[in-house]
């Protein structure tokens, strides 16, 4: 046994040096937190009892459910039709930032935020492209906007459902709905203001990777010519040794006016193809040296994409892609695409395509075949940014029946007859009976890396209750604040838990913020809603980093952007956010 006095300052440490590996991703969130509870239990810390809890906590389940019940909806309704009709095209860059910002903003506060940023990048990226406004212009904004609106509602984002997780395991009330609707609307309108006036002269200017593409293709693609009654001629591209090319791929085989792609190992060569290869360039200069029956064109055409689509994805944070080699990870025989080139920190990757290590929120420019979007839906590793998905079309009963059974729900939600998961669970099931959602759509849409974070979350915040390290730094915060009262120890919750999801996870930051406010409050024998509140809004203030957030993320590379280009418009935003959150906080709960 761990004896009382050493337990809070080891629980601590081992929870600082977890969130550090997280940070420097040397380890997945969902392991580092898996090996940290581990150790909890064997040290026997927590109990088993405690770490099943995080895992059938409602709110977590909800979480889930709102998951599923938004892939439903993105799967079954034309958006991009209302979408059109809501952004006109002919107007400004001013009028269409503030039209998206709020419309996203207050559909983020019903729907999960990561999906709604899936879903408007590609919309936004082509309007950019359409009216010559460059997607670094636009996609902070659409990240941001997302976050501010996801505090208006508890089921707007996963920090106020796991904080009420939280409540709920500790027998208090939960979050006030209408005191974060006020709030959270308050803090909505001054982010959305900041952000489309002054924040607009913070946004970089840089091309997207589609278009440096499409202006120079050469920089990214290489020709070689079969010589005719050379060696290769009549042969396959098997047997010719083209199939298994190290850092590079035939993306394209051109005979004439006959584009041949994607191109199969059967494939016979004839004099005077062309071979289309993406990747490193060397290997194009190492097969026209070694007297192969490959030599350089005579003169470099434009080239003709045929049916490969080019397209731009990203890394998403939990991809199992992440810290493989790309020749490690089977690429183009996985999700039937050759990558073109790759981007990172806003700058292109260069050296030996097949030894470059995948990072989260890496971009990706590929030429994709037709098996491409069944293959990335399936694996669930990519944010496809250049192509919107195809749409079904349910029939008016359908959607009448789901908006119907919705509204019923979400008002006896409202009037306090159903928890929130009971409502979500109705709202789901309708949807599964009208065949909305099917098994299929729920084995995909299911991220277990997702739920073991959440859960785990949970139970650290509980093992740093039940261990006295909550306790420890509640002493040392109140031995500073208390001198200067109340609204010095509301600042200093505020500035701490920004400051943890800058640098840790969202989820992270409430796990650590909660069960120290829990002590304070209870030390100091004080009403701790307003400090509640406080870790609510300040836990989704992620806005100085790409990696603060998932939807900062996903934004990442389409818009070329660097840690310079957040940190710039980032913490001017987390300034004006948290000042805003200080003050509607001490007038609303008269600190």
């Amino acid at each position: 046994m761990i004896s009382s006095s050493v337990e809070p300052l080891l629980v601590l440490v081992l929870t600082t040096l977890t969130f550090f590996l997280i940070y420097r991703e040397l380890v997945k969130p969902s392991l580092g937190l898996l090996g940290l509870i581990i150790t909890f239990l064997v040290l026997k810390i927590i109990d088993p009892e405690e770490v099943l809890s995080g895992f059938s906590n409602q709110s977590i389940a909800s979480i889930f459910l709102l998951i599923l019940i938004t892939a439903g909806i993105r799967k079954n309704f034309n958006t991009e039709v209302w979408l059109d009709k809501l952004f006109a095209r002919k107007i400004s860059y001013r009028s269409f930032l503030f039209r998206m910002m709020t419309s996203v903003g207050l559909v983020s506060s019903f729907i999960n935020n990561t999906p709604v940023v899936a879903l408007m990048t590609p919309y936004v990226v082509n309007w950019g492209k359409k009216n010559s406004i460059a997607p670094s212009k636009l996609l902070i904004p659409l990240s941001f906007s997302t976050l501010l609106g996801g505090m208006i509602t508890i089921i707007g984002t996963s920090t106020t459902l796991v904080l009420n997780g939280f409540l709920q395991e500790e027998k208090l009330s939960g979050i006030p709905s209408f005191d974060l609707l006020v709030i959270g609307l308050i803090v909505f309108s001054a982010g959305i203001l900041f952000l489309g006036t002054l924040g607009t002269r913070l946004l970089p200017e840089h091309k997207d990777s589609t278009q440096q593409f499409e202006q120079n293709p050469a920089d990214y693609l290489t020709e070689i010519v079969v010589t005719p009654e050379g060696r290769l001629e009549g042969q396959s591209i098997q047997n010719a040794g083209l199939r298994q090319l190290q850092d590079a791929y035939i993306v394209e085989l051109v005979r004439g006016s006959e584009v041949i792609a994607p191109v199969k190992p059967e494939s016979i060569l004839k004099g005077g193809d062309v071979l289309i290869l993406a990747g490193n360039s060397t290997k194009a200069v190492e097969l026209t040296s070694s007297n192969a029956g490959l030599e350089f064109p005579k003169q470099v055409n434009k080239v003709n994409k045929g049916n490969i689509q080019v397209i731009e994805v990203v890394i998403s944070n939990s991809s199992s892609l992440i810290n493989k080699k790309i020749k490690e990870s089977d690429f183009r025989n996985r999700y039937n695409a050759a990558i073109v080139s790759m981007s990172r920190n806003g700058e292109q990757l260069r050296g030996k395509i097949g030894d470059i290590t995948i990072k989260a929120g890496d971009s990706l420019l590929l030429f994709a075949g037709d098996e491409f979007q069944t293959r990335a839906e399936l694996y669930r590793d990519l944010y496809v940014i250049t192509k919107i998905n195809e749409w079904g079309n349910p029939s008016r009963q359908k959607s009448a029946s789901l908006i119907i059974v919705t509204l019923l729900s979400l008002s006896l939600l409202v009037m306090g007859y159903f928890p929130l998961f009971t409502s979500l669970i109705i709202i789901f099931a309708v949807m599964a009976s009208l065949k909305l959602i099917t098994l299929q759509d729920v084995k995909r849409e299911l991220d277990f890396n997702l739920l073991a974070t959440l859960a785990l979350s949970l139970v650290l915040g509980h093992a740093i209750l039940v261990s006295g390290a909550a306790d420890l730094i509640t002493g040392k915060i109140i031995a500073i604040c208390e001198p200067y009262g109340n609204r010095s120890l509301l600042a200093g919750i505020l500035i701490m838990t920004a400051l943890l999801s800058t640098f840790v996870t969202n989820v992270g930051a409430v796990s650590i913020s909660f069960p120290i406010v829990y002590s304070l409050s209870n030390t100091m024998g004080i009403d701790g809603t307003a400090f509640y509140m406080a870790i609510a809004f300040a836990s989704s203030a992620a806005f100085a980093t790409p990696v603060s957030y998932q939807t900062n993320l996903m934004i990442y590379g389409p818009g070329g952007y660097t840690f310079k280009d957040f940190a710039r418009i980032g913490v001017p935003m987390i300034a004006v956010y948290l000042v805003t959150v200080y003050f509607a906080l001490i007038n609303i709960y008269s600190l």
